[in-house]
């Protein structure tokens, strides 16, 4: 008798999730486990097997392993994000230095999360990936009653985490989202790279990885940064149009 997971019950309308695992009972536990948290949930074994599924299937989070034979998890993320794919990845690794997160961060994985881990902790954090992407999905103007900054051509709206330039919506990952907030309600003051990292020293060393991101996204010249100022032995500050 089988024991893959059954989620053939779920509602078609129900969040799909992609499994990128090698390791075939890590892959069908973590499928049985979303599936009993209401995911639709598809599996691929290594970086082909996803391609395949993901040239006829949508899904809403991508969920990755790093170390995988011959294409390994970094390499696929930095395909997918070449392709113009922005689904949001999360990144499962039994690896836990501080490089690896880094790397995986400038490849465009937008969390990742160390083996082992706590079921509850990894529904949580794929339930906020989903819900910080929804907003990729709309293409009606923001309501202008929203909570707006200005910054050259971008607007973004900070009860919703939605970044515009005119009519398109620039996907933003959730910590990217946060730095934003953060450096948007200084009114154009320097953030203190510690305060963007939350007091974390761990996650101040990533900072600078989200930085340059985010000035991909919004600079024309990231290298030369006009919007998003480095402020020497501060941090960073936002220049919001007054």
């Amino acid at each position: 008798m089988s024991t893959a997971p059954q989620v053939a019950t779920l509602d078609d309308d129900a969040p799909h999730i992609l499994v990128v695992e090698d390791d075939r009972r890590l892959r069908e536990l973590l499928a049985r486990l979303l599936g009993q948290h209401g995911f639709r949930v598809s599996a691929a074994a290594n970086a082909m097997e996803a391609e395949a599924k993901i040239a006829h299937l949508v899904f809403d989070c991508i969920l990755l392993d790093v170390m995988m034979p011959k294409v390994s998890g970094f390499e696929f993320a930095q395909a997918r994000r070449a392709n113009g794919d922005q689904v949001p990845i999360l990144m499962l690794t039994a690896r836990a230095e501080a490089n690896d997160r880094v790397k995986g961060l400038e490849v465009g994985a937008d969390d990742y999360l160390t083996k082992p881990f706590e079921p509850r902790e990894l529904i949580l954090r794929v339930t906020k990936l989903i819900r910080r992407a929804a907003p990729v999905a709309h293409s009606a103007p923001a309501p202008a009653s929203l909570e707006t900054v200005r910054f050259g051509p971008f607007f973004y709206w900070l009860d919703r985490g939605e970044l515009r330039n005119g009519d398109e919506i620039i996907r933003v990952t959730e910590r990217e989202r946060d730095i934003l907030n953060m450096l948007a309600r200084a009114g154009g003051e320097p953030v203190a790279r510690q305060a963007l990292a939350g007091g974390n020293a761990e996650n101040e060393r990533t900072i600078d990885v989200q930085i340059n991101r985010l000035r991909r996204k919004i600079e024309k010249d990231p290298a030369h940064a006009l919007l998003l100022q480095t402020v020497r032995g501060v941090g960073y500050r936002l220049m919001i149009d007054r």
